[in-house]
This record gives structure tokens, sequence and C-alpha cells, in this order.
């Protein structure tokens, strides 16, 4: 197996197959973990090491496959809803965030809260209370349905519409079209969030922006490096699971930014001998809530076909991360005697294949 170094460039073994010269892996870097999936799964390990099973979990704390079941083995319960979880049990919040609603909830059934969810999108759930109380109509660019989007239009639900695309854009209705902003889902195609955007701001010349950018750090560096590597390759494989927003977006980035074919998978399994059998470079990448270990997998199984080189991207750097969240952080310190609890996870550019 193959260790990726800071030299960006190495070889993988594959005894089943024989060396093919040109067959190769372009694995793109900045890829897999974010900070906030990093802290998010971190709280609930932590939480099952301090407090003990079971731990409730509201929602899947990140969407991955892997890692949802690696946790229900160690006693994590994952719910749909708060009224699911025994009254005065303790239940983490998904990364993804919830709505004022959820909290009532949970306070209501004297359940302890650790809400892991990522600072990130907090950020965009205070930009959607600050320009509520503005009394601006909100334009919350993302998918109905997902988790992020129906915590971020809980916080004002009576200001905020949500917008799937530029589709989308001709149905939008507001009260006065000098008094408009948008928002935005943080796991968004960047090039597909702008075009909105601009559509929107043909109808509502006074479109207001967030400050800052919502959609966050990790997306765009992933997309970024995914546009940076489609143009090289025959065939991208994106590790991710089918409700992992950032995952599904990165295949159509990867099919948008040139690559011929490009196919998402959870394990390694799923690859199929056909997709390769007329590549010679195939290129790799993994969505913001995927392990490392899933894309060594991914690494080892193409290497038995043939493609046994790996060559790392790397488009951007990554040191952010984030402490957890205040309330475990505090009983972790107490449990120490007061010191300050370290975090025991790195983000997925720092690992090895």
């Amino acid at each position: 197996m193959v260790g990726v170094t800071t030299s960006e460039t190495t070889t993988a073994s594959a005894e089943e197959a024989p060396v093919v010269p040109g067959r190769r892996i372009l694995l793109a870097a900045p890829r897999g973990y974010c900070a906030g999936v990093d802290r998010a799964v971190d709280a609930v390990e932590q939480a099952l090491a301090h407090y003990g099973a079971p731990i409730y979990v509201r929602k899947e704390i990140v969407h991955n496959k892997y890692v949802v079941e690696a946790l229900s083995r160690r006693g994590a319960v994952f719910v749909s809803e708060t009224d699911q979880v025994p009254e005065g049990a303790r239940v983490v919040f998904s990364a993804h965030g919830v709505s004022p609603a959820v909290h009532a909830q949970a306070a209501a059934r004297h359940l302890q809260t650790i809400d892991a969810t990522c600072p990130l999108v907090t950020k965009v759930h205070k930009q959607a209370i600050r320009f509520a109380k503005d009394d601006y109509d909100i334009i919350l660019v993302g998918h109905a349905g997902h988790e992020e989007v129906e915590g971020t239009q809980g916080e004002a639900p009576e200001h905020i519409q949500v917008v799937n695309g530029p589709a989308e854009v001709d149905s939008v209705q507001v009260r006065d079209p000098e008094k408009v902003v948008w928002i935005s889902q943080t796991t968004l195609s960047v090039d597909e969030t702008m075009e909105t955007v601009r559509r929107l701001r043909e109808r509502f010349p006074h479109l207001s922006d967030p400050p800052g950018d919502d959609i966050c750090y990790a997306t765009q560096n992933r997309q970024g490096a995914v546009k940076a590597i489609a143009p090289r390759v025959d065939v991208m494989i994106v590790v991710g699971s089918g409700n992992s927003s950032n995952s599904v977006r990165l295949k159509e980035v990867a099919l948008e930014a040139g690559a011929p074919t490009a196919h998402r998978v959870d394990y390694a399994r799923e690859l199929e001998a056909s997709w390769f059998e007329d590549a010679s470079t195939v290129g790799l990448t993994s969505g913001a809530s995927v392990p490392e270990i899933l894309v060594r997998e991914v690494i080892e199984r193409l290497g038995q076909m043939g493609f046994t080189e790996v060559e790392q991207v790397r488009t951007a750097t990554e040191k952010i991360a984030f402490s957890l969240p205040k309330n475990l952080r505090a009983d972790l310190k107490a449990a120490a005697g007061g010191a300050v609890p370290e975090r025991r996870r790195r983000p997925a550019q720092d690992h090895t294949c």
C-alpha cells in the first residue's frame, strides 16, 4: 500500500496485477474530512468514551454510511427526531444543525444536548436571524429537505424561502424588491450557486450579499481540486454517500470540468472493472464526511486493476480546526482535573494512504 507523502507523488503496489506503464491515479488534495465533520465525529466518540453508551444522535452525525455504522457499533443510537430519545437522556445534534424548534423540543424532554453543529453552519444561522430581525426577505439557496436547509429555515420561517437552483428563480416572490438578501447552504456547487445568484440579481438588482462566503472553505477546496484533476483523467471516482450533498456535487463538478465519466461509491467493493477498461488515468477524491480509510481501500482496489502509480495533486492546504462543543469540552476538562482536552483526530490530507 502506498504512503501519500509531502512529495505529492507516490507509487502503489499491486501484487495481483502487472505494472502497466502510464496507468495512474491522480489523488485530489484536499479531500475527505473537513474541520466541521472532524469535530462532530470526535464529539460523538468522546461522548461515548466519557459518558458511556448509549449516546443518542439526532439524524446522521454526518452523511456517511461507514461513519454511522462504526459509531453505532460503539454504542451511538441514531434517531430521526428528538421524541425518540428517552426523557433525560443525552443527545448529540448533527453537524448539519437544527432549528430553534428542535432545541425547544429537547428542552421540553429534559434532554442533555451536545450541539455538534458545524461552526460554519452556525454562521449562516446567525445571518438568517440578523436579516430577519431587519425584516428582509431572505432567499436561501439550497436543497429543500436537506437537514442543513431545514435547520437554517427554521430560524426565521416567515422570512425565508428556499431556492433549489437557477430554474426556480423565476418563481421567487418578495414583499420589497429593494430589501432582499441571499444566503446559502454550505455544501453547494460554487458555480451553480453563483449562477443562481446571478439570475436572482437580474430579477432583484438591489439584492444584498451575505457578509462573507456561505459555501464553506472545505467544499470550495474539494471542488477546486476536482476541477484541476478532471480534465486530465479518463474516469473520476468520488468516494462518498448518496445523501452527502457535497459528495454528489463533487461528481457533478468533475463532469462539468471535463471528466469523460464519473462515479460515486461508498466502498471500494462497488468499483466495476468495466469502468476502467480503456482508462489510463483515474481521478480520485472523497467528500467532506469521508474517512481516509475508504480512500485507501479504493487505491488498493485500483492497484489490483493495474493502476500502480499514485500522484497526489494538491491545490490548497487546510489548517482549520474547531474545538469540541462547549459543554462537552467543559465536562472533559473537569474530568481531567482542569486540563484542556486534546483533539484526537486530524484532517484527512495529513493522513497517509
